[in-house]
C-alpha cells in the first residue's frame, strides 16, 4: 500500500494541474483512506461508477469528469448519493479534466494519436491557458475511410463523419470530448481531418465551408483512453493495483 498523499502529489506534478485555468476543480476532491492499494479509473463521476468502484474494493477513484465544477453544489439529490457512496466506503476521489486532455503521454489526445499510429508534431487548441489538442501526421497518406475504421475498432465506437475534405489524408488534429470550438483552429493548422467527440449544429456548415473532414467519435469514447493510460501508469511507480471500469454512455 502507498500513502494517498504520495499518489496525489505525484499526480498533481505529473499532470501539471496548477498550470490550467479549468472550470473543473482538478486534484483531490474527496479524501478517503490514508493508504491506497487499489485504484479504479472512471471517465465520469457517476453513481453507477462509484458503486462499481466500491464493489471492486477500490481505495481511490480517478476520474476525468469530477464532481466539483465552478461554484459550490449543495449536498442534495443525486449529488448527495454520489458523495455518500464514496464516503461510506472511505474512497478518495481525484479528478483531472483539461490536464488529462493535454498530457503528452497519458492524455486523451496523445493516446488517440498513438492508437492511430500517427506522430505528434504540434499542439493547438488552447483551453485554460494551455494547448490541449495535438496535431499528428501519418508516415504516408491514408484513406479517410481506413483511418475512421481503425479509430472505431480502437476505441469501440461508431464515428460520424462530415467528409468535406480530401479522400486521402496525412495530417489530423485531435481534441477529445466536446471541442467543436477548436475546428477553426484545426483549419489554421492545415490538417486533413479533425477528430473530436460530440457534434454541434454549426460544425456541419463550418466543415463544409472550410472543406475539411470532421470526425465525431463520441465524447465518452474519446475520453476513455486517457484515464486508462493514467491508471495503467501508476502501478509502474507505486505498489498499487489498478483497473479501468467501463460505464459507457451514448454521448
Amino acid at each position: 500500500m502507498i500513502e494517498l498523499k504520495k499518489i496525489t502529489d505525484y499526480l498533481d506534478e505529473y499532470l501539471n494541474i496548477n498550470a490550467f485555468k479549468d472550470y473543473s476543480q482538478n486534484g483531490l476532491q474527496i479524501s478517503g483512506k490514508n493508504h491506497v492499494k487499489r485504484i479504479v479509473g472512471l471517465v465520469d463521476a457517476s453513481l453507477d461508477g462509484f458503486i462499481a468502484a466500491a464493489d471492486a474494493k477500490a481505495d481511490m477513484v480517478i476520474v476525468h469528469h469530477g464532481l466539483l465544477w465552478g461554484k459550490p453544489i449543495s449536498l442534495t439529490g443525486i449529488f448527495y448519493e454520489r458523495v455518500k457512496t464514496l464516503i461510506n466506503d472511505n474512497i478518495s476521489l481525484y479528478a483531472a479534466h483539461l490536464p488529462l486532455d493535454a498530457h503528452s503521454e497519458s492524455g486523451n489526445n496523445a493516446q488517440l494519436a498513438h492508437l492511430l499510429n500517427a506522430e505528434i508534431i504540434d499542439w493547438f487548441a488552447e483551453y485554460g491557458g494551455k494547448p490541449i489538442g495535438c496535431v499528428a501526421k501519418f508516415s504516408k497518406k491514408r484513406l479517410l475511410t481506413e483511418v475512421i475504421n481503425e479509430l472505431d475498432i480502437a476505441i469501440n465506437t461508431q464515428t460520424r463523419v462530415f467528409d468535406f475534405g480530401p479522400e486521402e489524408i496525412q495530417t489530423v488534429g485531435i481534441v477529445s470530448g466536446a471541442a467543436c470550438d477548436a475546428l477553426p483552429e484545426a483549419v489554421l493548422q492545415n490538417v486533413d481531418l479533425f477528430i473530436t467527440g460530440e457534434p454541434r449544429l454549426s460544425a456541419y456548415h463550418e466543415a463544409r465551408e472550410f472543406n475539411i473532414n470532421v470526425a465525431f467519435a463520441g465524447h465518452y469514447a474519446t475520453e476513455c483512453v486517457g484515464i486508462q493510460a493514467l491508471v495503467n501508469h501508476l502501478p509502474t511507480l507505486f505498489d498499487v493495483e489498478s483497473l479501468f471500469i467501463d460505464v459507457p454512455c451514448e454521448i
